[in-house]
């Protein structure tokens, strides 16, 4: 019999986003549960990821707003940015966030050790020499900002976690990735003043989004005088005192001052033991089950390490989860559709559910309704001066599957999409729902009436 102190229900590897929703649920449910964690608990996400890049992105927004004041009648002007005074406020957030989760864990009795951790054996886990055991051990042991091959990270060549303690406001910027991470730099530092380039191997921005979406953003960013080079692959890059100079395999040169590597995350599972206690990998990732098992002992994985969506509260969904399986609550399996996806640049992306060709390759193309509500008939868009619109995508004569939304803000109004595809609303069912005038909000309301047969405020 272990020591008991050494010997939990549940040994968690990995304090991120997966990992301390994991702990907090299970300790809810009434287990002993150890949290391992070598750096902050909170992970990527509290500390070089979800949180801080907001932070840049509201400054950035405060930015655009003085500089347009005049459209307004507002007489403000941009003077200038203080880097320092933006890295304060945005660490403030950090600090007052991490605080409180620390003190949650602590709430729930949940053991914390602090530590490099490796797996070592079905039932095992190593910090620092010390062995501790659980009857389960969960795996989240998250990702970090990866490079191409042959890439190097260092001097004017830098990663997200560089970008986010950034001293001051590059003059030019080359951007190698137009997913979520790259547009979302882009934009803060378009922002901020900076020239900004984005390199993208495939032929759209947010290349993950509905085409329609990524056609906007596009339309958007040449208005803000963001470029792009799109369908173009990096060839390499060298740097010297006047910058860094990147070539494409097409032979255009772009020079800037910094070259931001945004080309995804790779999950940290390097040297960990996984291998070796016979877990399935596929390029680095954890396979596992629709419920989180590994099939090897009771181990489950969670977060950025299992493929497919790398968000926070993907990880988060998937600790509640893991531990309400673990309790023998039997949870239904996530549906990776249904998982609500933000874009937070300026205009914003967002949406949940399948895209408009994915839809036509599931049902097939003569079994697909779609609708645009373009945002020029909201009367919120308008005082806020922001064009775009809501796309819904729905099986014919059946319940809607995407909404897809592309302008200022529309990240706020996920939620309601989320419940329409995930409780497979019928146009009707949220055509009869009030919503509140005037609220961006509306626009779904609108849309729906719209799909319905019934179209309020659109021309159709």
């Amino acid at each position: 019999m272990a020591d008991t102190g050494t010997h939990f229900d549940i040994v968690v590897l990995g304090g991120g986003s997966g990992g301390y929703a994991t702990a907090l649920r299970a300790a809810e449910l009434g287990k002993n549960v150890a949290l391992v964690e070598s750096g902050k608990l909170g992970g990527t996400c509290l500390h070089n990821g979800c949180i801080p890049t907001k932070a840049l992105l509201h400054a950035a927004e405060l930015a655009d707003n003085a500089r347009e004041g005049s459209h307004y009648g507002v007489q403000s002007e941009l003077t200038g940015i203080d880097m320092n005074g933006v890295n304060s406020y945005k660490d403030g957030v950090i600090a007052g966030l991490y605080k409180g989760l620390q003190g949650l864990i602590k709430s729930r009795k949940i053991t914390v050790i602090e530590g490099h951790g490796r797996l070592v054996g079905q039932d095992a886990v190593e910090v620092d020499g010390q062995r501790y055991t659980g009857d389960n051990i969960v795996l989240a042991t998250g990702s970090y900002a990866r490079s191409l091959p042959g890439l190097e990270i260092g001097g004017r060549v830098i990663t997200s976690d560089q970008a986010l303690t950034l001293d001051y406001v590059p003059k030019s910027a080359i951007v190698l990735g137009g997913g979520v991470i790259g547009v979302e730099f882009a934009s803060v530092w378009k922002s901020f003043g900076a020239d900004v380039q984005i390199v993208e191997a495939l032929p759209h921005l947010v290349p993950n989004e509905d085409e329609a979406l990524s056609k906007a953003l596009e339309r958007a960013f040449r208005k803000r005088k963001i470029g792009f080079t799109l369908g173009d692959r990096f060839s390499g890059v060298t740097q010297d005192d006047s910058g860094v100079h990147v070539t494409l395999e097409s032979g255009k040169t772009l020079d800037a001052d910094l070259l931001l590597v945004a080309v995804g995350r790779g999950p940290r599972t390097a040297d960990l033991g996984y291998e070796a206690q016979g877990i399935t990998m596929e390029r680095g990732f954890v396979i596992v089950d629709e419920r989180l098992r590994t099939g090897v002992g009771n181990i489950y994985a969670a977060g950025d390490i299992v493929p497919g969506l790398q968000l926070a509260h993907r990880g988060f969904a998937q600790g509640i989860f893991v531990a309400e399986q673990i309790a023998g609550l039997e949870p239904t399996p996530i549906v990776e559709s249904g998982i609500p996806r933000v874009t937070y640049c300026e205009p914003e992306v967002a949406s949940v559910g399948v895209t408009e060709a994915d839809a036509k390759e599931t049902f097939g193309a003569d079994a697909v309704e779609v609708l645009e509500y373009n945002l020029a008939g909201n009367g919120k868009s308008k005082i806020l001066g922001t064009t775009g619109f809501v796309k819904l995508v729905r099986q014919k004569d059946g319940p809607v599957v995407g909404v897809h939304m592309v302008g200022a803000r529309v990240g706020e109004l996920i939620g309601e999409g989320q419940l329409i595809v995930n409780w497979e609303a019928y146009p009707e069912d949220v055509a009869a729902l009030v919503h509140a005038h005037p609220t961006q909000n509306e626009a779904l309301g609108e849309a729906h009436l719209a799909l319905a047969g019934k179209p309020l405020h659109a021309h159709n």
